[in-house]
C-alpha cells in the first residue's frame, strides 16, 4: 500500500495550513508521525474559522481485514474535536466522546475531518465531528464534550492557546 502523496493531504478551497503557534506535536499519538504506517493527518483552518483536516489510515491502522481500526478512527475524531476546541479559543481536554462507525473505512483511503464546535456553557464545550470519504460517504461520527482546563493546568498552556488562536 503506497502512502498518499502530499497533494492528497493538501489544501481544498477556503483552507489554510493550519499554525500550531511554534507548538511541536511530534509527541501525538495521532498526528505525531507525519511520514509513519498508521495514521498520517494535515490540520487546516476553513474560511468559516472551524477546523479541518485530512487523514491517511494506513496498514499500520488495521482492525478487520483491510481496513482501519475502529479505535484508529476514534483517536483522529477524538483529536480532531480537542483541537478544534483550542482553535475556537477554548483550552479544553475530553470528558466524553460518543462515536458512531457508519460505514467501514477501507485502508489507504484519504478522508477528510469536518469538525463543529457548538456554543459553550460554562467549562463545557460540546464539539462534533465526521470522517468523511472521497465519495462524501460518512464513515464515523462524534459527538464530544470537553471541558476547559483551570487553575495551574491552564497557567501552563495559556501561552500556547494564545498562539493558535
Amino acid at each position: 500500500m503506497e502512502p498518499p502523496t502530499p497533494d492528497l493531504l493538501g489544501l481544498e478551497p477556503g483552507w489554510t495550513p493550519f499554525d500550531w503557534g511554534g507548538h511541536q506535536v511530534t509527541r501525538s499519538f495521532v498526528s505525531g508521525e507525519p511520514d509513519g504506517d498508521r495514521l498520517r493527518v494535515r490540520y487546516y483552518t476553513t474560511d468559516g474559522g472551524e477546523l479541518a483536516a485530512k487523514a491517511w489510515f494506513g496498514p499500520g491502522a488495521e482492525g478487520p481485514p483491510g481496513h482501519a481500526h475502529g479505535g484508529a478512527m476514534a483517536a483522529v475524531l477524538d483529536e480532531a474535536m480537542g483541537v478544534a476546541g483550542w482553535v475556537a479559543g477554548h483550552a479544553v481536554v475530553a470528558v466524553r466522546l460518543v462515536t458512531d462507525f457508519v460505514q467501514m473505512l477501507p485502508l489507504g483511503t484519504v478522508v477528510r475531518v469536518e469538525t463543529e464546535v457548538r456554543a459553550a456553557e460554562g467549562r463545557k464545550v460540546p464539539v462534533e465531528a465526521r470522517l468523511v470519504g472521497p465519495e462524501g460517504a460518512v464513515h464515523a461520527r462524534s459527538e464530544g464534550l470537553f471541558v476547559t482546563l483551570g487553575g495551574a493546568s491552564m497557567d501552563q498552556l495559556r501561552e500556547v492557546v494564545d498562539r493558535i488562536r
